[in-house]
Parts: structure tokens; sequence; C-alpha cells
């Protein structure tokens, strides 16, 4: 006679696991090896969980100086704006220097950003220097000048394409067209992305730049510390200048 209890269907299916488990087999193994390195196709793929977060929209960063039609109509107005405004701070440390010319100059000559020993006035060092030799070699005098930086203050490594991003440019457009000068001379074609152009395409000679939004005729070559430290660019802008003016001092 046949004593032995019967066991049910999940009892059975218990006792077989614990008789694995207890054999030291807990996972299941297959015959067909598998690349586990593959991206699963979009049918294998799981769904993404409804929990899964979604990354929060990207901050838009405002554009330097505000809305354009806040910006000063006056050249009178826009040092003072230039120092004080709080959309204008391109950040650092060093003080903010004003431009420092009049208006309809004969010559305005923009440079990338202030001296690093530059507390109260604009190039008062070594580069003023070399452009103030400049302007008596142009037969221009010093006061009938305008001399403007792209940047309010002074900087280790500007991000040229990133301040173009916010619209620099635009401000040094607005810049020139309230100075009125005769010719514009920009002294570093890190900056010719704020202005619309490529740096690749500038070649060791200066060359001549059309201003979108701008009557001024512009002049581009060498940074004013490239021409500190080389003399041929001092040559090479020289014969530049004189090519552009016809010779005329």
């Amino acid at each position: 006679m046949d004593t032995r209890s019967t066991l049910t269907l999940a009892e059975q299916l218990a006792a077989a696991q614990d008789w694995w488990r207890e054999a030291g087999v807990d996972s299941g193994f297959a015959d067909e090896p598998r690349n586990w390195l593959e991206k699963p196709s979009e049918a294998q793929a799981p769904a993404q969980s409804a929990a899964t977060p979604v990354a929060a929209p990207q901050l838009e960063i405002p554009p330097l100086g505000g809305p354009a039609s806040s910006w000063p109509q006056s050249l009178a107005d826009f040092a003072p704006w230039w120092l004080a405004s709080d959309q204008l701070d391109t950040g650092g440390t060093a003080p903010r220097i004003a431009p420092r010319g009049a208006r309809g100059a004969q010559l305005m000559i923009l440079v990338p950003m202030p001296e690093e020993g530059d507390r109260e006035r604009l190039l008062s060092g070594p580069q003023g220097t070399l452009i103030g030799n400049m302007l008596m070699a142009m037969g221009i005098a010093e006061e009938a000048a305008y001399l403007a930086a792209a940047l309010p203050r002074h900087a280790r490594h500007p991000d040229w394409d990133g301040l173009g991003e916010r619209d620099l440019g635009k401000v040094l457009i607005h810049h020139v067209n309230l100075a009125r000068p005769k010719r514009l001379l920009i002294l570093g074609r890190a900056m010719l992305p704020l202005l619309g152009h490529g740096s690749a395409q500038a070649g060791q000679k200066p060359r001549r730049i059309a201003l979108e939004g701008c009557a001024v005729p512009a002049l581009v070559t060498f940074g004013p510390e490239n021409l500190l430290e080389t003399a041929r660019f001092r040559r090479v802008l020289w014969q530049g200048w004189l090519d552009w003016t016809g010779g005329d001092q």
C-alpha cells in the first residue's frame, strides 16, 4: 500500500526549486552565446519607465547689454553705461575702463580689452605707448583719435565665440555708430567672430572688412600684444596703413 502523501503542483515546483538551489544552481543558462555589449534593437529595448525624469530645459543666456532699445543713444551716455550696466558685465575682477576720445575722430582704434594694469585710463601701459607712437607716425594727434576696447575689463582668456553668441558684436557696432569716426582700425583678429567675420580667414596682411550696420571703413590687423613682440608685424601694419590711406599722413 502506497502511504506517500500526494503533493500539489505548487508544492512540487517549490520542491524542485529547492533541490536545484541546494545543488548550487540559482541562475538560468542558455546553450546559445549572447553578445551582452550589443545594443538592443527597438523591439528588444525595454519601454522607458514613466518614472524616468525629464531633462530640465536649458536656460537661455540673455544678450549682453540687454534689449537694444535700452542702449544709450549718445556717445556722452555710452561711457557711464559701459562702466555701470549689470547687463553688460562679462565677468572678472579687474576694473571696468571707459573708452576715451571725442565723436567724429580721425581714427578709432579698437583693442580686445584694457591692459592688465589699467585702473582709471584705457591703454595706460606698454600697449598704450605703442599706440601713441603709431598715431604720431600716422600724423594723428592722440586727442584726435578715439580709443576703445571690445571688453569693459581685462580678461585672461576671453571666449570670443561665446561673446559673439551673446551679441557683444552688436554692442560694438552701436558704439562705433555713436562715435562716428572717419576710419576704424581693429587691433586683434580674435575679435572678428564678434563682427560676423571668421578669424580663420585672416592672413598675415591687414585686410579691409565691411561691418554690417556700420558705414565706417575698417581695417583689421594684429593684436597690440603681437605688435609689441614682433617688429615684422609692425612693419606689415605700417605698409597696410599706407596702402589703405593712399600714403596720406
